[in-house]
């Protein structure tokens, strides 16, 4: 006996079997009792898994991902349309482990609109304003909701969306790979100087919502967000395939940049934090790399440079304030997202 439905070219692996059904029945128009015999289940159960999916068309991120998925099965050039595809589940995991733990954090959504090539995280600072803390690319976050990792908040022309159980439950199994991230080499750290990638609001966050004396915020909102601007490169430049990199080394002009400050890849990203890094110097570069980037707390870092007690909140102060004027100097208000 012949198959009774169309040969259908393979789906990313990474595609949820609920997502596949949907596709093979509206884009390929496989019957759902064709895929339910496929799949040795009842036709009721991809009915409502089907039905599932059409009903979120309305939100504009999954919109985008069905569209793009079904356009790959009609295309006459495939090729055309794999450009747009994430490579490879590895691709979709490295930028799940940066960007969920993001959302994670309080006050933070991301933001999409369908004319945009990239969506922002963004979160909402003590002050009411908001600031930029990571950025991905649209076929990523395209990916993100069709696992349902993230779900929309509020659809418009810029839509809102944070993570969901299954992200946060994500994050949680994909944290005992992430003290270590692939390419760093972080030889002679100890367990503790390894970056918290489990903390929900940073020792930078902390710090920004607390008062000083005089009911002023210790750190202002414009140094929260050259600490989360730093942040964001560090953590894009981990992404750098075969790269074993000890930031420290930028600290005392161990290492040099390859020049590309521009840009918005990893070894874009790379260069603007050891640019950052050098012109800050050993001292202030330290602090601000270990509570900023590697995320240790400031009695720790005080500690392990051997400064006295509560000394490093006015070292780390100080050096933001840097970073703050070498960020607008050298990027001015940086890229936005698309």
């Amino acid at each position: 006996m012949g198959l009774d439905w169309p040969i259908i070219p393979d789906h990313p692996e990474w595609l949820p079997d609920a997502a596949r059904f949907y596709l093979d029945h509206t884009a390929a128009g496989l019957s759902l009792r064709a895929i339910a015999r496929r799949e040795g289940v009842h036709p009721s159960t991809v009915m409502r898994q089907v039905r599932r999916y059409e009903n979120r068309r309305d939100d504009p991120l999954m919109d985008s991902a069905l569209t793009l998925y079904s356009n790959a099965l009609d295309a006459k050039d495939a090729a055309m349309i794999a450009t747009r595809l994430p490579a490879a589940a590895a691709q979709i995991e490295a930028e799940a482990h940066r960007i969920l733990r993001r959302l994670a954090e309080p006050g933070a959504v991301l933001a999409f609109a369908p004319e945009m090539e990239k969506a922002v995280v963004l979160r909402e600072l003590p002050n009411g304003e908001t600031a930029r803390i990571a950025v991905v690319a649209r076929e990523i976050a395209e990916a993100f909701v069709l696992r349902d990792w993230i779900a929309c908040r509020k659809a418009g022309r810029i839509s809102t969306y944070g993570v969901t159980q299954a992200g946060r439950l994500h994050i949680r199994q994909a944290s005992g790979l992430a003290e270590a991230p692939a390419g760093f080499d972080w030889s002679g750290a100890d367990e503790d100087r390894l970056p918290r990638y489990g903390t929900v609001e940073t020792p930078v966050a902390q710090m920004g919502r607390r008062r000083d004396k005089d009911g002023q915020p210790f750190l202002s909102a414009e140094l929260v967000s050259a600490a989360e601007r730093l942040r964001e490169d560090f953590e894009l430049a981990q992404m750098m395939p075969g790269t074993s990199q000890n930031w420290d080394r930028f600290l005392d002009g161990g290492a040099r940049s390859t020049g590309g400050a521009g840009g918005f890849g990893p070894a874009a990203a790379r260069d603007r934090v050891a640019t950052a890094l050098r012109d800050l110097g050993p001292g202030l570069g330290d602090v601000v790399l270990r509570v900023c980037c590697y995320l240790e707390g400031l009695e720790q870092c005080e500690k392990r440079m051997g400064w006295a007690a509560r000394s490093g909140k006015v070292v780390l102060r100080i050096g933001l304030e840097r970073l703050r004027r070498h960020y607008a100097e050298h990027h001015g208000r940086g890229p936005m997202v698309g």
